[in-house]
């Protein structure tokens, strides 16, 4: 247990010790007048973007350009790197600039007859695109190479990381699965199973400063949106014919029908819609969190050493603990998203009552 708490302690302090001067760069960069934005630094960190800024080092920016995919008004494929964005004068390439504000803000825009900014067809390869890519490749090695290991040595003991794996693997079939299913999980244990370790992966991902790492993939609305979407899939598409009957023409006294009715329609909507939402809001207000707090360092610098002393010390010890609470929260979001996926089907799968 001490080694594991020294482990956690040199993770967090390690990740402070990155951020900081990650931060620190961008706080010099927000504004001309020494104020710090701090709204401007956490949803620069947070949001998405055509480049993966890596860090900054003086009037130095290590970044890794990304793919630019858009179809103009005129019915052309453009293919370019993001850095001929910087490089081109005024910001514009092939007709196509970064809206800097209005609706569009961030987005890739082209201007119409008229002059003003409208949305091309962008199938960009963005940060958090290019991140979850990442992520499912490091993902699928690590998870092949167990299921591998388990296949050579069917009948040894496992141990390590594999061992370690196989314990996961099995505490979430047996544990979550398995109960909230019943008869016939087997069937939706490899999508539930793929579920959970894509987003706990993402999480895990998601608090490392570092490239690859520091992405908030997890914090963005589309990604979670998709996975509610294939959670919905799941539950209506081999949902009994009882589960629709239910639906449709619950048990109910007639007079209560045209109540019931419409609201068994907005509950199929309703369970993927709070799956979206609680797994994009708990890791976006995490990182929003841990981010805030760190620009405390720089909002109080201008207030005098004791101050800035102060508050420094606060943001570090406040750090700290956000970080090994969002190391808890990144497993807690992937349980609970695993587990109502799984009950959600587990209801859809009720088979008729008989008397």
């Amino acid at each position: 247990m001490n080694n594991l708490q020294n482990n956690i302690s040199r993770y967090t302090w390690l990740l402070l010790l990155i951020l900081i001067p990650a931060l620190s760069a961008s706080a010099q960069e927000s504004k001309g007048d020494g104020k710090v934005d701090v709204k401007e630094i956490v949803f620069g960190h947070i949001g998405d973007s055509y480049e993966w800024h890596i860090t900054t080092w003086g009037q130095t920016h290590l970044t890794i350009p990304l793919p630019v995919i858009v179809m103009g008004s005129n019915g052309q494929w453009h293919v370019f790197l993001s850095s001929e964005f910087h490089d081109s004068p005024g910001g514009e390439y092939a007709g196509f600039h970064i809206a800097k504000e209005g609706a569009y803000q961030g987005k890739i825009v082209e201007k119409d007859a008229t002059g003003a900014e409208v949305r091309p067809i962008d199938i960009s390869i963005t940060k958090t695109a290019f991140a979850m890519i990442l992520n499912s490749i490091l993902l699928c090695i690590m998870i092949l190479g167990v299921a591998r290991w388990a296949k050579k040595s069917p009948k040894k003991a496992p141990k390590g990381f594999i061992g370690f794996m196989e314990l996961f693997i099995m505490d979430i079939n047996d544990n979550v699965i398995k109960p909230c299913i019943g008869k016939g999980y087997e069937r939706y244990a490899p999508y539930l199973l793929t579920v959970f370790f894509f987003i706990f992966f993402n999480n895990i991902m998601g608090l490392i400063p570092i490239f690859p790492g520091g992405a908030n993939v997890t914090g963005n609305i589309a990604v979670t949106l998709t996975l509610a979407f294939c959670t919905f899939l799941a539950v209506n598409l081999f949902a009994t014919k009882e589960y629709w009957k239910e639906i449709f023409w619950p048990e109910v006294p007639l007079m209560l029908k045209p109540i019931m009715i419409p609201i068994e329609i907005v509950g199929i909507i309703t369970k993927p819609f709070a799956l979206m939402i609680r797994l994009f809001a708990n890791m976006l207000a995490g990182h929003s969190v841990i981010l805030s707090l760190v620009c405390l360092v720089f909002i109080t610098a201008s207030m005098g050493p004791v101050m800035n002393g102060s508050m420094t010390v606060v943001s570090v010890l406040f750090g700290i603990f956000m970080n090994c609470l969002e190391l808890l929260v990144a497993y807690i979001q992937a349980y609970v998203f695993t587990m109502l996926s799984a009950v959600f089907i587990g209801l859809s799968k009720v088979e008729a009552h008989h008397a």
